[in-house]
């Protein structure tokens, strides 16, 4: 019996990879075994910087809340603090937001938790 190699498959997967390495500098984007290594490095940044893009996003909302909370008298930890002791359940995304944009309501804000 013939040895079946089933090229159909194989080359779909080497295409598939080198579709993805579109764009690569050098042997990176046409020779496959480079272009399945620089692929697979890729994807795992990918999938890293996923969870890296949470954390500095939510360190710059801490950054502008700072900022905007110094401005009052306040600091950070003291402004949160009693933000939960009057029970205000406001997310740092949306008091970023209102300290960029609205500075006047914020102001509000923080005078009402004072």
């Amino acid at each position: 019996m013939p040895r079946s190699v089933n090229a159909v498959a194989s080359r779909a997967r080497r295409k598939k990879i080198l579709k993805q390495a579109k764009g690569y500098y050098g042997k990176r984007k046409n020779v496959y075994t480079v272009a399945k290594n620089v692929m697979e490095k890729g994807l795992t940044y990918k999938f890293v910087g996923r969870k890296l893009k949470k954390r500095e996003y939510r360190s710059l909302w801490i950054v502008r809340i700072n900022a905007a909370v110094r401005e009052e008298g306040l600091s950070y930890s003291q402004f949160m603090h009693k933000l939960s002791e009057k029970g205000i359940d406001l997310n740092r995304k949306v008091l970023a937001d209102l300290a960029m944009n609205e500075p006047e309501s914020f102001k509000k804000l923080v005078a009402e938790v004072k």
